[in-house]
């Protein structure tokens, strides 16, 4: 199964796996990360779901669409290598990706 690493301002460090075809929300949820609320359920309804790609693996993402590019306005503190975890589905490819969990106010 691909791993995936969920790093927090912190400095604490999170790996955990993900089945292939499931969203990188999904996998979060089930491992309970702190940081990702995923109130909508996955739909991309709203941003409680938003990380920060490094910026090492941001090449290997497919841009956001229009709808998820226009949630990550609504997002605390929106950069450049945002993305909704919703929407970042769970490949071979990726595994081992480094995802930044935002500072919640």
């Amino acid at each position: 199964m691909p791993s995936i690493v969920f790093r927090k301002t912190n400095g604490e460090v999170q790996r955990v796996e993900a089945e292939q075809g499931r969203t990188v929300m999904e996998a979060a949820v089930r491992h309970n990360i702190a940081g990702i609320d995923a109130e909508c359920g996955g739909v991309c309804a709203c941003a409680t779901c938003h990380v920060y790609v490094d910026p090492e693996w941001q090449p290997r993402l497919q841009a956001p669409d229009e709808d998820e590019a226009a949630l990550l306005e609504f997002a605390i503190e929106p950069r450049d290598n945002s993305r909704l975890a919703c929407q970042i589905t769970v490949t071979a490819a990726l595994d081992g990706i480094v995802l930044w969990l935002p500072e919640k106010p």
